[in-house]
């Protein structure tokens, strides 16, 4: 409460951006861990409740005839524009906010918050999730890979898990050879393992090979991931990154693999930008989506301009790349970007999506965040800005794979069991530090925190109110194809999902939801791809015909999605 100078002011507006939309009048309060805005209308009270962690930037700006503007841009695409009557009272709050929201590491809300349970339920929530219960579930160990803790002190590669999956005929020489000659020593493990196939799909970074340099166990390293899978005779080693880019890093002492160095590999590029290039597109999406009243026209032009779905349809791209390889190939394939713990990170969760129906069930995502993200060092406190550091660090990276998994949801909406709440809900989380699972940039890092001592998991608390995250046109007996739309959608849900000044946004998925929490019966009968959805109830719903009308648009924008129907019945 230190940080506070003024805890509460009273007549500060909440501007709309929408000149017809009018401004609304309230009191705002600073607390330790939120900013709450209370509007008092026609004796109806409403509270708007923002944490400080979500704070992206506080933006004061010049002085107006109706008063000092403050401007406050949140990591989860909420704006607020306040509007004070006294100078005074706006330099307060931007000045407390500026201490607020750039906390110290022991400062964030994880380390404050406590859900009324005793150490046992803590433990118990951090033991929820077990990376290892996956491998097992894909049936490691087996003839061809092993469950290793060669790293279980962290000394081969600090910033992977202690458990690892590694071809079983591989030697210890090999393993720490492979490391020394991989960009931050991440060398090659396992990220997935086909059982029907016997794929598998692995992840590294970059070697150091530089123009000329090679290394023999890294070579032994491939050929013994090559060797697990007797299917066929080559791996694929895929650079998620432009060529360019990587060819810049091979002038560094970097760079890629020398096909004539390694046997059996075939080598392919993706090119999938860097983390930067990602900043400043969500920067000019989030231009786009702030826009006073723009023209169709304007509008579009700036959403082609920001190449945020391009970006997005490459990560896609090179998802359903691997996806093709492993499951029509049965071909193994080596996933590195420059240091493997961005582009790599998003390639490899998408892929095992496609592949595997676990992964799209509630508690398969959780799973699959916590082994391909949290446990394989995906940077989260850097990438998320979770504390003052470097801004050229900060970049949406796991926004993009949420995303990712939005767009397939919406083209094979009967294949995942969780909906749309449930994405926007895990992104809120990992910005708003509440839980210590998004919390420092490695397993060693989260260690030396002892997060597991002063925080608790959030994967409990998803799954106790699972209920509300259920997809009720969920058939896990539907499989997921590769061949997904080239027309990929803006996710209004998401980047628009606190703008007062649009048209309520009616999903067809939660009024189905609510309908089934309901108790009223849903019946689905299948037909190859087409599906029909019957409900018997009271009464009938006119406007369902305009959601359904709305959603026929959205599933039939392309020939390349499979054909789904959906048929509303109503009985009186």
């Amino acid at each position: 409460m230190e940080h506070i100078i003024t805890p509460k002011v009273e007549y500060v507006k909440l501007l709309n951006r929408y000149p017809e939309k009018k401004s609304v009048l309230g009191t705002l309060y600073l607390t330790a861990t939120h900013l709450i805005y209370v509007e008092q209308t026609n004796n109806t009270r409403k509270e708007t409740w923002v944490l400080h962690h979500h704070i992206m930037s506080v933006e004061k700006l010049p002085l107006t005839a109706s008063g000092c503007p403050l401007l406050i841009r949140c990591k989860t695409f909420q704006l607020l524009h306040l509007l004070f009557q006294r100078e005074r009272d706006c330099q307060d709050v931007y000045q407390s906010l500026l201490r607020l929201f750039q906390p110290g590491a022991q400062e964030l809300y994880a380390f404050l918050y406590n859900p009324h349970q005793n150490e046992e339920d803590r433990r118990q929530g951090w033991e929820f999730i077990n990376v290892a219960n996956d491998f097992s579930r894909m049936g490691l160990s087996n003839d061809y890979w092993e469950i290793s803790h060669l790293n279980k002190n962290y000394e081969i590669c600090s910033t992977y898990p202690s458990i690892l999956g590694l071809p079983k005929n591989v030697s210890v020489a090999t393993v720490t050879g492979s490391a020394k000659f991989r960009s931050r020593g991440r060398l090659p493990v396992l990220s997935y393992f086909h059982k029907d196939t016997k794929a598998a799909i692995c992840r590294c970074s970059q070697p150091l090979s530089g123009l000329t340099s090679r290394c023999v166990e890294d070579e032994q390293m491939l050929q013994a991931i090559s060797q697990a899978n007797s299917n066929c005779p080559f791996i694929y080693v895929v650079d998620t990154r432009p060529k360019l880019n990587a060819m810049a890093n091979r002038a560094a002492g970097k760079g890629y693999e020398n096909e004539d160095n390694y046997s059996n590999i075939r080598f392919q590029f993706q090119g999938i930008e860097n983390i930067h290039v990602m900043r400043n597109s969500l920067q000019k999406l989030l231009e786009v989506c702030s826009m006073k009243s723009p023209s169709m026209s304007d509008y579009l032009t700036g959403l082609e301009n920001s190449g945020w779905l391009r970006h997005i349809k490459s990560v896609m791209d090179a998802g359903v790349f691997l996806a093709k390889a492993v499951c029509e190939e049965r071909a193994s394939v080596l996933v590195h970007c420059s240091d493997g713990w961005d582009r790599t990170a998003q390639v490899c969760s998408l892929s095992c999506i496609l592949l595997d129906p676990y992964y799209r069930t509630i508690k398969g995502l959780m799973v699959l965040i916590e082994k391909e993200w949290i446990s394989f060092g995906h940077k989260f406190s850097h990438r998320c800005g979770h504390l003052d550091t470097d801004p050229k660090e900060v970049s949406p990276v796991f926004t993009q794979f949420l995303e990712c998994v939005w767009q397939l949801s919406e083209q094979f909406p009967c294949v995942f069991e969780f909906n749309e709440r449930y994405l926007i809900e895990i992104h809120n989380q990992v910005y708003a530090c509440q839980y210590g699972n998004f919390i420092g940039n490695c397993q060693k890092e989260r260690l030396e925190m002892r997060l597991h001592e002063k925080t608790f998991s959030l994967w409990p608390h998803l799954l106790k109110n699972q209920h509300l995250y259920r997809n009720p046109l969920y058939r896990r007996s539907l499989e997921c194809t590769y061949g997904y739309t080239l027309k990929h959608m803006f996710w209004c849900g998401m980047y628009n999902y606190y703008d007062r000044g649009m048209h309520p946004k009616q999903s067809v998925l939660d009024q189905l939801l609510s309908l089934t929490q309901k108790g009223i019966p849903l019946k689905m009968t299948e037909c190859g791809y087409n599906t029909s959805i019957a409900f018997k109830t009271e009464k009938s719903f006119a406007v369902c015909d305009n959601h359904v009308s709305s959603f026929y648009t959205r599933l039939f924008c392309t020939s390349f999605v499979p054909y789904i129907k959906f048929e509303f019945v109503f009985f009186k």
